[in-house]
């Protein structure tokens, strides 16, 4: 099966909404005090799942760019990266393993980063379709500042992701068009989209 490529006005939007979630997250982090400067921990061993075609293969846009030796200790990181996750898994355990994408304790595609790596660690807030709506506390060292500085966790500011998804959803959309209803549902860990390679087309009898 072929390859999905980004159009390039897609890959320019979803940069563009990648920007728009900086823009909020440095809003509600400086409002919150909340800086990762000096923290003990570090994200990227964060147990992330990622659920769009179009991030997959903005990511792999990213990775087309570095070098063959870069890719090769990449690939091999994630190869890894998969084992293990699922030999913990198979145990019952939540898998706490550097991302295959860390070199030196920074992202060595920062620029292509996906959703959730950018959101994560602020106080955020989300009104799901349905109505409900749901608030997410943010990283240890966050929770940590808004118990000391707030009387109750809802007093601190949050990030609103709701248009932010919306807006993700609607060029998922738009990327897949009218085979979307064809393509599986996915739930990859940046590790098995590198190992698995960029995303495919679905073939159809109109193909």
């Amino acid at each position: 099966m072929k390859e999905l490529f980004l159009p390039p006005e897609l890959s320019c939007e979803i940069g563009e909404i990648y920007e728009s979630m900086a823009a909020d997250y440095d809003t509600v982090a400086q409002a919150v005090t909340l800086t990762c400067r000096g923290c003990p921990d570090n994200c990227c061993d964060s147990y992330f799942l990622h659920y769009t075609y179009s991030e997959w293969a903005y990511l792999w846009e990213g990775i087309r760019a570095l070098d063959d030796a870069r890719i090769d200790r990449i690939m091999q990181r994630a190869r890894d990266y998969v084992t293990q996750s699922r030999l913990l898994i198979a145990q019952g355990e939540r898998p706490q393993i550097m991302c295959p994408l860390n070199e030196k304790g920074l992202c060595s595609l920062y620029e292509h980063r996906l959703m959730i790596c950018r959101t994560h660690g602020v106080p955020a807030t989300l009104t799901r379709p349905d109505g409900q709506h749901l608030r997410f506390p943010g990283c240890f060292r966050c929770q940590e500042i808004v118990q000391a500085k707030y009387a109750e966790e809802t007093e601190a500011p949050a990030m609103d992701r709701t248009i932010l998804y919306k807006r993700l959803a609607q060029l998922e959309s738009r990327f897949l068009g009218d085979k979307r209803g064809l393509f599986p549902k996915i739930k990859l860990t940046i590790a098995e989209m590198i190992v698995g390679g960029p995303p495919k087309d679905i073939k159809t009898n109109r193909d």
